[in-house]
């Protein structure tokens, strides 16, 4: 078996961490990889997030954002959050249970069983020819800077059919795990894990409709019209920089992410939101 370990950045809580697993697995004799990075730290080869994939288990140690962050190279390999004390929707493991868990799953992968994951969804935009990596929490539409004079004029469409139109800031297509990030700081709706749907929320709009749930297998398409740049934007990462007029196509991706381990508690976390 092998596993694969992804630790925040910077954070030296982290990496230790991460060596206490990487040594217990060593010694249980399970082929180990180490981010780059966290490598470096430890003193031991390292490679690259993107390789991830290759593994049978990826480890990510952190917060939400790591866990985004593993989940770009992770493709459809199971990956197990442990979370370091940040809100943690996504990281149900606390660090004292980690290696606990990790080798939980190592047993069960030598037992000839299937790892138990839960599938969570992702979306991709696409526009002019090109298709962006797949977002595990929103894709936001938006002018080249927010505030005065940085928003741009849409339409909104959700299968062909016009929602809502103007001008505003952006619009921001987010999935229920993305409800509790950026969308929740726009306004925008929890959505429980158990809801599938996708959240159309727009930013600072003039006018402008509601925030809408629409289904999983809905087809959200953003019109922008009267702008010199617009951007599009994924899991605040992967930045693609469109020229109006265009459009912007947002749909739920093929491949999902899929989650190992425990699952969090959804309403636990969100006490942790400040």
């Amino acid at each position: 078996m092998q596993v694969a370990i992804v630790a925040q950045r910077g954070n030296s809580r982290a990496a230790y961490l991460a060596d206490d697993l990487r040594e217990r697995l060593l010694n249980a004799d399970v082929e180990v990889r180490v981010d780059a990075e966290t490598a470096e730290t430890l003193g031991v080869e390292g490679h690259p997030v993107e390789t991830v994939e290759t593994a049978d288990l990826v480890v990510s140690i952190g917060g939400d954002g790591t866990f985004l962050f593993t989940a770009r190279g992770a493709g459809g390999t199971p990956i197990l959050g442990v979370n370091l004390g940040e809100v943690g929707f996504l990281n149900a493991v606390g660090p004292d249970d980690a290696v606990e868990a990790v080798m939980a799953e190592v047993e069960r992968f030598r037992d000839g069983e299937s790892l138990a994951v839960r599938e969570v969804p992702r979306i991709a935009a696409e526009a002019d020819g090109w298709t962006e990596h797949p977002a595990m929490n929103e894709v936001v539409v938006q002018g080249p800077r927010r505030g005065h004079g940085g928003g741009i004029s849409l339409e909104v469409r959700v299968d062909g059919s016009l929602y809502s139109g103007g001008h505003a800031d952006g619009v921001l297509v987010a999935t229920p795990t993305g409800s509790t990030a950026y969308n929740l700081s726009e306004r925008g709706p929890l959505v429980h894990p158990s809801v599938e749907g996708l959240v159309i929320n727009e930013m600072a709009p003039d006018g402008g409709m509601p925030p809408l749930v629409v289904s999983p297998d809905a087809e959200v398409t953003i019109t922008v019209t009267d702008a010199e740049e617009a951007v599009v934007v994924s899991d605040g990462r992967q930045r693609q920089y469109v020229t109006p007029p265009t459009e912007v196509t947002i749909a739920t991706a093929d491949d999902p992410v899929r989650l190992a381990g425990p699952s969090s508690d959804f309403f636990e976390a969100l006490g942790k939101l400040d």
